[in-house]
């Protein structure tokens, strides 16, 4: 009776709090007399005014036009940058990102230190957004960022006499957002903020905008270096020219030549990162997405269930996943190894197609395990007696959204690979062995995403209904009669507890049978969906490395390539990769929360 008021005081004035850190008396004052007129309807939870909802839509609305048209911005420059005959330089395209960074850097301190004096500015956090495992991979990704930026600077510092300054400054100001937007979403991911609402919400989508930016400019330098790299001997020299010209953009490259040994090390390092740093862009806007709709947000304690659960990787396991996964992967390392080796080193059509026969068969494999155990995850979730989890969830809801759209990457190249292999002619062995990569491909990526969605919208196993090895029967007897026991009420100087008769009182036999055989069951399905999800992390861990190095068939292999022409189907494959590449990291952070929640 004593908890009610106390929890009516903090959902009343989460709503004034809203308005700034100051009048605090007023606020008291007002809160006290709201308590006075809701005691009397106890069941009733306040609502805020009507006229708030409406102004919070509109400061949604108002953000993420801010945000489309600096996209759309964004997107112009970054795409015209990409070739000379457009007037757009590369400095062009630097100078953009680099104020729209300084913006965001001077923003993000800003909230710091105004959530930081204001002690209403976060009344709540989300449980639910920014976990452990997300967060502990965005500063991986940022370490190798930094790292990038380092070669980057490297790189440009080794010829500065005849490049624009804004080359060297712009990898620096990248570094230093690096930096700050990591610690921001490290310390307030969670963050439900109440004050400053409008400047809020502009300034985290803004930040979202600036990662996209730094994400597209990024993915436009890594295609076009690797589209060089690999179309380099098999096309004519008109297109071999078009790409140079793609690749040099302003043409400053000519006139400043990387001849020395360094400069080339620079140059390569900073292109070999760039998977890193495209992955920290996505994982950045995810974040940031999230606690966009978290600002002004009100959570219910009571319908808000907090689950502290604890990361056990070698407990309750029977390593078979870890095993098979470890397997996949080192195997896979190999592969791309030798795939590598054979079509970049060699000029032998032979190598090339033993290259192409062992990537397709080593994909083919690991693709058709990853979908049978997909479908044997989600048959056992059919036997889960565990209650689906349906309170609000934005996390969650952009988890299954990033999953299904960034599929589409993926779909789109297997059915352009499948189009092109059925219509064309002649059919040899890597035909159908692409043809079954593609189709398996597709089969995974739904599989997947069924098993993932399965496992995100479960509730966590309840600690309470554990089976201890080491705790007595409260009868003291290991086999029992169960009809006695459903009858048998202890005597007053029993030690039981008066709510534990009451509920003894209460089970028919039936359920005390199966109360009594349902943890070990619930084991056995728990073992199961933990090696599953162990082993799919472990494989879409080597199924995002290798296309994010180097091993991309859809360049090396000539039936899409001869079907669609020169400059389709690379500028199909440039668009949709790297959502293909972003869907596989994204599962693994996906399939570690399935594993710890189950």
């Amino acid at each position: 009776m004593t908890e009610e008021p106390v929890q009516k005081d903090s959902e009343i004035r989460c709503p004034n709090s809203s308005m700034g850190c100051g009048h605090k008396d007023d606020k008291a004052s007002l809160a006290s007399s709201q308590i006075a007129a809701f005691s009397h309807r106890p069941h009733q939870p306040p609502s805020p005014p009507a006229s708030k909802e409406v102004w919070k839509k509109g400061g949604r609305m108002f953000s993420i036009l801010l945000a489309v048209h600096l996209a759309l911005l964004a997107c112009t420059l970054v795409s015209s940058g990409a070739f000379e005959k457009i007037a757009v330089h590369d400095y062009d395209v630097f100078f953009l990102l680099t104020v729209m960074m300084l913006i965001v850097i001077i923003w993000i301190i800003f909230y710091l230190v105004s959530t930081s004096r204001c002690p209403d500015a976060i009344l709540c956090k989300d449980s639910h957004a920014g976990p452990v495992w997300l967060r502990g991979g965005l500063i991986l990704f940022a370490v190798f960022s930094l790292v990038m930026d380092v070669f980057k600077i490297g790189y440009y510092s080794s010829f500065y006499s005849c490049l624009s300054a804004i080359k060297i400054i712009y990898p620096i100001v990248q570094a230093i957002f690096v930096i700050v937007q990591t610690y921001f979403l490290w310390v307030s991911a969670k963050d439900c903020i109440h004050v400053h609402l409008n400047i809020t919400r502009c300034g985290l989508m803004l930040t979202l905008t600036t990662n996209l930016a730094v994400w597209m400019s990024a993915v436009t330098d890594e295609s076009v270096h690797k589209a060089h790299s690999k179309l380099k001997k098999n096309v004519t020299e008109e297109i071999f020219k078009w790409l140079m010209k793609a690749g040099m953009r302003s043409g400053s490259t000519e006139e400043c030549n990387c001849n020395s040994q360094i400069c080339q090390i620079f140059k390569n390092g900073y292109f070999w990162l760039y998977p890193f740093n495209i992955e920290y862009s996505l994982f950045a806007s995810a974040m940031v997405y999230v606690m966009w709709k978290n600002v002004g947000r009100f959570i219910d304690h009571h319908s808000h269930h907090i689950h502290h659960l604890k990361f056990k990787l070698f407990r309750r396991t029977f390593f078979v996943g870890i095993v098979l996964g470890l397997i996949i992967l080192v195997s896979g390392l190999g592969v791309l190894i030798v795939y590598e080796v054979w079509v970049n080193s060699s000029n032998e059509s032979s190598k090339k197609n033993e290259a192409l026969t062992m990537y397709y068969i080593f994909n083919i494999v690991c693709l058709g395990l990853m979908s049978l155990v997909c479908v044997g995850g989600s048959v056992i979730y059919r036997f889960d007696k565990r209650d689906m989890d349906r309170h609000k969830n934005p996390t969650r809801t952009l988890d299954v959204a990033l999953l299904m759209g960034a599929a589409l990457g993926q779909y789109a190249i297997s059915y352009y690979s499948i189009v092109a292999i059925v219509a064309s002619t002649p059919r040899d062995a890597i035909s159908a062995l692409n043809l079954t990569y593609a189709l398996l491909m597709i089969a995974q990526h739904t599989f997947q995403n069924i098993f993932i969605i399965e496992g995100l919208h479960r509730q966590p196993p309840k600690e309470g209904h554990k089976h201890d090895p080491h705790q007595k029967d409260p009868y003291g007897l290991t086999f029992v009669n169960i009809n006695a026991v459903s009858l048998r009420v202890p005597d007053s100087g029993s030690t039981l507890a008066p709510n534990t008769v009451s509920s003894i009182e209460g089970i028919h036999p039936s359920e005390l049978v199966q109360s009594l055989t349902g943890p070990k069951k619930m084991n056995w399905r728990r073992k199961f969906l933990r090696e599953i999800s162990m082993f799919l992390l472990l494989s879409n861990i080597i199924l995002w490395i290798m296309p994010a190095f180097g091993a991309r068939p859809q360049f090396d292999n000539d039936k899409e390539l001869n079907f669609y022409g020169d400059s389709m189907w690379p500028a199909i494959v440039d668009i949709c990769l790297p959502f293909g590449i972003f869907y596989r990291m994204h599962a693994v952070a996906s399939l570690l929360e399935v594993y710890i929640m189950s």
